[in-house]
């Protein structure tokens, strides 16, 4: 079977057997790799470390038919304030399973693997719950799956003042296309969501948000996602957890 290196971000991991993981990695040139590596669990090994979750590494597998197999690895680099903050590692891990879910395998995804790489570092230096946000909105930006904020999603007019929002019908609908649907998408939200967008990772700029327009967001964003992928993500109940303690 073939060998082959490439650079990869741990997205997940999960123990199988009695020793071992299966890891789920994101590599720039081949998207989407899950693999297995052996013996990781036992303290000895020299995957040990590295099989953790946002680990950015160099690796060597081995194609296998369903699984592939980690033989060696190092680190590039370390993220280590999302090791000692909960609430970053519980936000990260919404943003890892959300590029599970968006990514292929044998696919190349370069644009997603530089984002990722740019957003990693933030989450623990900022607040964690505004990152985790703006990150899935551009992720979905990235991969083509994005509602429509700034036009109406059914004839592409311009919207500039307070309308409906339907994710169903692919996000904000103008007053001629729905002259009797609820006005529950505010200017100022749109804006935000506009902000989360735009959101440079290497040189964040302030801006204001209240927390109406936050869960506003959060709500559309969550349902989204659970209409495209008919389930909640089990990062959810790690965030709920967490921020309740």
């Amino acid at each position: 079977m073939a060998q082959y290196t490439t650079e990869a971000i741990v997205l997940g991991v999960k123990n199988w057997g009695n020793a071992d993981k299966i890891v789920y990695l994101l590599s720039p040139t081949r998207g989407k790799i899950t693999a297995v590596a052996y013996g990781c669990r036992r303290p000895k090994s020299v995957l040990a470390a590295a099989m953790q979750p946002f680990s950015w590494l160099e690796m060597q597998l081995t194609e296998g038919e369903r699984l592939d197999t980690v033989r060696q690895c190092e680190h590039k680099g370390f993220f280590p304030g999302l090791y000692d903050n909960l609430e970053a590692m519980a936000y990260t891990s919404f943003v890892t399973e959300l590029v599970r879910e968006l990514t292929v395998e044998a696919e190349p995804q370069q644009e997603i693997y530089d984002l990722l790489l740019k957003i990693l570092p933030v989450m623990s230096q900022r607040n964690p719950r505004l990152c985790a946000l703006a990150a899935a909105y551009q992720l979905y930006e990235h991969t083509g799956l994005q509602l429509q904020y700034h036009n109406c999603a059914l004839c592409g007019t311009p919207i500039d003042y307070t309308t409906h929002f339907d994710s169903r019908q692919g996000g904000a609908i103008c007053k001629h296309c729905e002259p009797l649907a609820s006005k529950n998408y505010e200017l100022s939200l749109q804006q935000f969501i506009g902000n989360l967008l735009k959101l440079n990772w290497e040189d964040i700029q302030p801006f204001s948000v209240t927390g109406k327009n936050l869960q506003l967001a959060e709500k559309i964003l969550l349902q989204y996602t659970r209409e495209l992928f008919g389930r909640n993500f089990k990062s959810l109940e790690f965030i709920k957890q967490v921020t309740a303690i």
